[in-house]
């Protein structure tokens, strides 16, 4: 069994997957890009808004109230890496990262 120390140190070491992800309307094809350091947090944090009604794009959370959650898919797009600079920032080089998946998209779909 792993001592509390052991543990905390563990936890110090695990990383959070970070990159751009979609929020994707299978009913109709749209979708929403976001990133973020910690991927998963952050797509739970949309669950969340969405599920109570408070999700920032409106119209998002207009489908999303209209068509059902099972009507949407979270889906990873690109992961980015960690750097061994341990005090990097990541937050402008994930916003570029966002730009140029969405730019390589195809041009005819639509987007919240």
């Amino acid at each position: 069994m792993k001592t509390k120390k052991e543990l905390k140190d563990e936890y110090k070491q695990h990383k959070s997957q970070m990159g751009v992800f979609q929020i994707r309307n299978k009913e109709t094809g749209r979708i929403f890009v976001d990133f973020h350091t910690d991927v998963k947090a952050k797509i739970n944090r949309h669950k969340a808004q969405l599920k109570f009604g408070n999700h920032p794009n409106k119209e998002l959370q207009k489908d999303w109230k209209l068509s059902g959650e099972e009507q949407f898919s979270f889906e990873l797009l690109s992961e980015m890496k960690y750097s061994k600079d341990e005090e990097q920032d990541y937050k402008a080089e994930l916003k570029v990262l966002s730009e140029l998946v969405i730019s390589e998209m195809n041009e005819e779909i639509e987007f919240y």
